[in-house]
């Protein structure tokens, strides 16, 4: 037979469950639990959803497959390729988004050769005829003084004179006919003939590496169409500007100039 103080603890039990089953006690109870055994912690119990499916975040990453989320120590977004910011991305390649700067003294000496040679210095290559034209609606070339200075670049400045601007390109074109046309190598003083073959020694004469006749095509923005704007000696100086490959990590390019 139960003594009054086990049946009053007894009493006061009840009455608490009672109480606690018709207030948020039991609900909040039922939560708790309900997070402790959904969770991918270590040692607890894992809920199923209605499917009878575990959370994929309850799976562990094991170390290989960490490791298989980067190549070389680097993620994929440092391995994706991107332009530079003084470039404008131009899906696989990027182009300057302003001509090639030149200092005072290069001031009148960037012909193909210095062009060619500068943009390699700086990683990249003279653009052909061809990138410059398909660039056209999305990079500011050169253009005439009639077009848009929004979308293009023209002269603005009539203090030195009004004039129409073109581009360098890396296309090249010869005048003329002939192999001389594209240059010669000449023949140096003191070459001589195959004796074995009875060969008479080659008459010396000079060298021709920049004819008149091999010339680089020019292009200009036209509106956004792009346009040829004629050929010009590779001795002849001319604004150019330089293409470059996407590089890993490199800062977002400009989308536009």
């Amino acid at each position: 037979m139960r003594t009054p103080s086990v049946a009053r603890a007894a009493l006061v039990l009840a009455t608490f469950a009672l109480v606690a089953s018709t207030t948020g006690l039991a609900d909040a109870a039922r939560s708790s639990i309900a997070r402790v055994v959904s969770s991918p912690k270590p040692n607890s119990v894992l809920k199923l959803d209605k499917n009878a499916r575990f959370p994929a975040r309850a799976i562990p990453k094991v170390a290989s497959a960490r490791s298989a989320d980067r190549v070389g120590g680097k993620t994929d977004e440092q391995l994706t390729g991107s332009c530079d910011p003084q470039t404008v991305d131009l899906g696989t390649w990027c182009l300057q988004s302003s001509p090639f700067p030149l200092t005072n003294e290069d001031q009148g000496k960037n012909d193909y050769f210095f062009a060619t040679q500068a943009c390699v210095d700086a990683g990249g290559w003279l653009p052909t005829a061809a990138q410059l034209v398909g660039a056209a609606a999305r990079v500011k070339l050169a253009s005439t003084i009639g077009d848009s200075q929004t979308t293009a670049s023209i002269d603005i400045d009539p203090t030195d004179g009004l004039k129409d601007r073109r581009e360098m390109s890396a296309t090249l074109i010869t005048t003329a006919a002939g192999s001389s046309a594209a240059g010669s190598t000449g023949v140096s003083d003191g070459s001589r003939g195959d004796p074995k073959t009875g060969e008479p020694d080659p008459v010396p004469e000079p060298a021709n590496p920049r004819p008149e006749t091999l010339q680089y095509v020019t292009v200009y923005d036209n509106g956004d169409k792009g346009g040829f704007a004629g050929a010009r000696p590779v001795g002849t100086p001319e604004t150019f500007r330089c293409g470059f490959d996407k590089q890993e990590g490199a800062a977002d390019a400009e989308e536009g100039s």
